[in-house]
């Protein structure tokens, strides 16, 4: 049993739970930088020595924690990404810091639990508690009620998916018995299939996959760092881990892997146009998310868990480094239109060299990682089919990738300045874009092998020519997007800065599929129509009846004392007037005269003496 196990979750959820409670706001980032730098620490080591514990948490049940291949890059991922995000965050943030820092810490220690979960008792905590410190962190400013609002639907929709995990933890003890995660693949029909639909409920939730993907639109409402945190390493990442955890459960379904694969494939096909269509950067990056997911998600789904793993790994620094670089611009220009950014690339160059090369990795350009990773997940399609459409999610991306770095490098004019961005908010920006540069390294052919030995995980590795095509794919791509982006912004040069209003085309993809209104009008309303027929029915005919109850009680009791309580009523009534007449009789002889009282007297005495001579 190696306590650092325990240590490694623990440290952040306390620390942040503290600073939540106590609210220091002066200290807050301060500690906030000394828990995250002693977490990654904690990671390292964990990585080194692969620590694990295990207890009863329930009679005959054991849940525990543990770290190996899979996890022991998931945590150092975990780690590195979220001291970056606070690094920048102790520049941004200077209101409720105490609250701030402290959920954010929470829900770091949250996805470490997740990630090291041996069980689903304690994978469900984890998940929850992510799900909790996301709809704290999403309606940080809760004085906005748009934002309260969009943090509520991202809850509920979310929260919608999960209930597959409480489905999974009970059918895994009527199928096998233990709550385990290695043991899920041994249950036994149906138990196997309920444990398997389960499991895709929550992560296809978690992870923003059709058609769930939505509300990644609404959790835009929170804080860059929220967002660059949430969209990178944690949260919507665990659905993709989760999948890639349990492959082995999708692929002894039949079923289930085939569904995981195709519902990953299209959304990357399909978030990958609602990127383009984008005229807001952080609406942009964040269909770019979904679409990305779906390719850690195609990866499980044909058991290709190296290279979803790697593509996991370069996505997180890719996108924490996309999203902090856009918060950065917000806070010094005060927009998200990717019309308005123009020229903010080169006016902060800092920013602008490091976005880009987020940007050119994201598009798959070579030599930059995803290039490599999202390869590594098509080496394992063998439907052609669903490679056709991975493929073409593929081009999808290098287009609204690039889309996003012309439109902040293009030339404008220059526009008013909020503040520049602090040094603190520029500091976690090279170490991510080299990151971003170089994590998918690890996707090479002959690296990948150590790769995949790492992880005890399967996964083919992508070959050089298919690598090549990509590349070249993903530069024509780009090029291609440069010239149709340059054609537009010469079109519309003359417009205001509004712009002309989106076809129906448009505003489809720009809405994100219609997929809010569409759950809304079609699960929601219905929903709490039925609610409140329920809700109706338990006052009218439920709480009426149990109200009658008693008023039929007090009526029957009334009828049935009537008879009674009248003739006892009637005797008490005649005793105490026989009792009255007997007491007037009586007060008569009592004149107060002193011979009426010896008359009486006599009388008595008289009568007496004629008793006792009867008597005798």
């Amino acid at each position: 049993m190696n306590p650092l196990a325990v240590l490694l979750p623990a440290l952040p959820a306390v620390a942040g739970g503290a600073l939540v409670v106590l609210r220091r706001a002066a200290s807050a980032p301060v500690l906030a930088l000394v828990v995250a730098v002693a977490t990654v620490a904690l990671a390292v080591l964990a990585a080194i020595e692969r620590p694990a514990v295990t207890f009863e948490l329930f009679a005959g049940f054991e849940a525990g924690l543990a770290v190996d291949g899979l996890s022991a890059v998931m945590v150092l991922t975990v780690s590195v990404i979220a001291l970056a995000v606070l690094v920048f965050a102790t520049g941004e943030i200077h209101e409720s810091t105490g609250r701030f820092f402290g959920l954010m810490l929470i829900f770091v220690g949250a996805m470490l639990v997740t990630v090291t979960a041996t069980d689903l008792v304690l994978l469900l905590m984890g998940w929850e508690v992510m799900g909790a410190m996301s709809y704290a962190l999403i309606g940080f400013w809760w004085r906005d009620r748009d934002r309260v609002r969009s943090g509520t639907i991202a809850f509920v929709t979310t929260r919608t998916g999960d209930m597959g995990l409480y489905l999974a933890a009970g059918c895994a003890v009527a199928g096998t018995g233990s709550l385990g995660l290695p043991g899920l693949a041994s249950a036994g029909s149906p138990w196997l299939h309920l444990v398997a639909a389960g499991l895709v409920a929550a992560a296809l939730g978690k992870s923003a996959q059709l058609p769930f993907s939505f509300w990644l639109s609404r959790a835009m409402a929170g804080p860059s760092p929220v967002s660059a945190l949430l969209h990178s390493a944690t949260m919507v990442a665990a659905g993709a881990y989760l999948l890639l955890r349990t492959h082995a459960v999708l692929a002894a379904t039949g079923w289930a892997s085939a569904l995981v694969a195709w519902t990953g494939a299209l959304t990357a096909l399909l978030l990958g146009a609602v990127a383009i269509a984008q005229r807001d950067l952080k609406q942009l990056l964040a269909a770019s998310t979904c679409a990305q997911l779906g390719f850690m998600v195609l990866a499980a789904g044909v058991s290709a868990v190296a290279g979803g793993t790697a593509h996991l790994v370069a996505h997180a620094s890719v996108k924490s480094l996309l999203f902090l670089g856009a918060g950065a611009w917000l806070t010094a220009l005060g927009t998200e239109r990717l019309r308005g950014l123009g020229g903010a690339a080169r006016r902060y160059r800092l920013v602008g060299i490091t976005f880009g090369i987020g940007g050119l990795s994201l598009a798959g350009v070579p030599p930059l990682s995803l290039w490599v990773t999202k390869d590594a997940v098509l080496a394992g399609v063998a439907d052609p089919a669903l490679r056709v459409v991975a493929l073409v999610a593929g081009v999808l991306s290098a287009a609204y990738a690039t889309k996003a770095v012309l439109a902040v490098w293009r030339p404008a004019p220059r526009r008013p300045e909020k503040a520049p961005p602090g040094l603190l908010e520029r500091l976690p920006l090279p170490p991510l874009a080299l990151l971003a540069a170089l994590s998918g390294i690890v996707g090479i052919p002959f690296l990948y092998d150590a790769w995949t030995r790492l992880l005890g995980a399967p996964g083919p590795a992508p070959e050089a020519g298919e690598l090549a095509v990509s590349g070249l794919s993903a530069l024509a791509t780009a090029l291609a997007t440069a010239l149709l982006v340059t054609r537009a912004r010469l079109r519309r040069s003359a417009e205001p800065e509004g712009g002309t209003r989106p076809g129906w085309r448009g505003a489809f993809l720009g809405g994100w599929l219609g997929l809010e209104p569409f759950a809304e009008g079609v699960v929601w309303r219905p929903l709490t129509a039925v609610a409140r027929a329920l809700a109706r029915f338990d006052d009218v005919v439920i709480d009426g009846a149990v109200r009658a109850v008693p008023r039929l009680g007090m009526a029957m009791a009334r009828r049935a004392r009537s008879p009674f309580e009248t003739g006892v009523d009637g005797v008490v009534r005649g005793t105490a007037a026989l009792a009255g007449r007997l007491g007037a009789l009586a007060r008569k002889p009592q004149t107060g005269q002193v011979h009426t009282y010896l008359a009486q007297a006599t009388v008595a005495a008289v009568l007496l003496a004629v008793v006792i001579v009867l008597v005798r």
